[in-house]
């Protein structure tokens, strides 16, 4: 049961606990609702530094960080720990796992899934990375590849052991494939000096179009390939993957990859509850007017990557990172006293900060609104707009520590299997 307390006050129930959902949660303390906030996990995960827990730079812990201690001083906010399995939009209602839950006001914010396109073969066969545990998975098999490669003297197998093929050349894609490329040049040959990782060990970057980090400048992602290709990652532009079978991928050319590493990063489609499949656009993100609410459902709306508010600037809704997520739930913790005060509405208007990546020790690329940069001074920002965006203190100096470490040792202290991958799927248990 969810043994929520009756209150005077409306209630607002928030499916999902990242970055938007806290935004609003946080931005309602000591106002007159009581909040209900749902997650199937009792931690926020930073996304934006789970490439560096796959490749052993970072401790799970580190970029994680409990719900309820964000919470724990707001008197009228509840936290349940539950996996919904519905909502009733009807009868306003959400039905989970531990229970129903009524609202007076619902909010979405679930973020987005992998998206494979409808093709079952890839999403049976490569790893992903939306949640810790699977970053730790990637982590795990990493590992694992390595030391099955020690056990064969045939060239061939222990190839494909060690092709590691990234699919898709976003952000995460990049970030991933500059973290390995600096694990096989500075880490794994001291771990694994009875391997010829030099030359066995290969790095492959896939991207459908024509360039690394398409939605950024020209500038930024001409940057970005020259350093992956100094760091010595192979890129693949225009090349669309079209099967992977645990051995071999398949592409729309005649080019084929021998890997039992695929990790596929080339799509992501919003992660919308069942219930509100009416106002789903083609991508599954929920369709919302300027005011985050949800297209055709009272009292429903939904804010972050699952949102998708069309604009003449934003033909496609805005983009799927943690700013828009922020700023709709601020915005809406607004909007919400502004309806039980029979006030008018305030439109979203979307504040572009900017958007960045890097590739490795310093080297990064910045876009700002006015103005592109890349190189040193761009890593050293991008550690600092990250290490600010951690939640809790603890994190921001855990993070802060394994990063002057690292890049003063050269060394990547997470290399330890935890949780043996090739296990867990041998035995069908959950990964996530």
């Amino acid at each position: 049961m969810m043994n929520i307390p009756d209150s005077a006050h409306p209630r607002v129930v928030i499916i999902g606990g990242g970055f938007g959902g806290l935004s609003l949660a946080r931005k309602l303390k000591g106002k007159n609702f009581q909040v209900v906030l749902l997650d199937k996990h009792n931690y926020h995960n930073f996304q934006p530094l789970m490439y560096q827990v796959a490749t052993g730079g970072l401790e799970a812990g580190s970029i994680a960080y409990p719900i309820r201690k964000v919470v724990q001083d707001h008197k009228e906010t509840f936290f349940r720990m539950a996996v919904v399995e519905k909502v009733d939009t009807e009868n306003k209602k959400v039905v989970t796992n531990i229970g129903t839950i009524y609202y007076h006001y619902l909010v979405i914010a679930t973020g987005s899934t992998n998206n494979f396109f409808g093709n079952k073969e890839i999403e049976k066969h490569s790893m992903v990375m939306k949640t810790i545990p699977e970053a730790l998975n990637i982590r795990s098999l990493l590992i694992e590849n390595l030391e099955l490669a020690l056990q064969t003297n045939d060239e061939a197998a222990q190839r494909e052991l060690m092709n590691f093929v990234i699919v898709g050349a976003g952000p995460t894609g990049v970030e991933l494939a500059g973290a390995l490329a600096e694990l096989k040049k500075a880490v794994l040959p001291k771990d694994y000096p009875d391997l010829d990782i030099a030359n066995r060990m290969q790095i492959n970057l896939v991207q459908g179009v024509d360039r690394v980090l398409d939605a950024m400048s020209v500038k930024s992602s001409r940057a970005a390939e020259k350093y992956l290709k100094d760091l010595g990652v192979k890129i693949h532009t225009n090349v669309r993957v079209t099967n992977y079978d645990g051995k071999v991928i398949e592409t729309a050319t005649d080019l084929q990859f021998h890997s039992q590493a695929v990790i596929w990063s080339a799509g992501v489609k919003g992660a919308a509850v069942n219930g509100v499949e009416t106002a789903l656009d083609k991508a599954s993100r929920i369709r919302v007017n300027s005011f985050n609410e949800v297209e055709g459902i009272k009292d429903v709306f939904a804010i972050g990557d699952v949102a998708a508010m069309y604009g003449d600037k934003y033909k496609f809704g805005h983009p799927m990172m943690a700013q828009p997520a922020i700023q709709q739930g601020e915005l809406l913790a607004e909007n919400l006293e502004r309806i039980q005060n029979k006030m008018a509405l305030k439109a979203f208007t979307y504040n572009d900060k900017g958007s960045m990546a890097t590739i490795g020790r310093n080297k990064a690329v910045v876009d700002l609104p006015k103005f592109h940069f890349n190189g040193v001074f761009a890593w050293f920002v991008w550690m600092f707009v990250h290490l600010l965006s951690l939640i809790g203190f603890k994190n921001k100096a855990l993070v802060f520590w394994s990063w002057v470490y690292n890049y003063f040792v050269f060394d990547r202290e997470s290399r330890v299997i935890i949780r043996p991958f090739r296990m867990y799927k041998k035995n069908s248990m959950a990964q996530d």
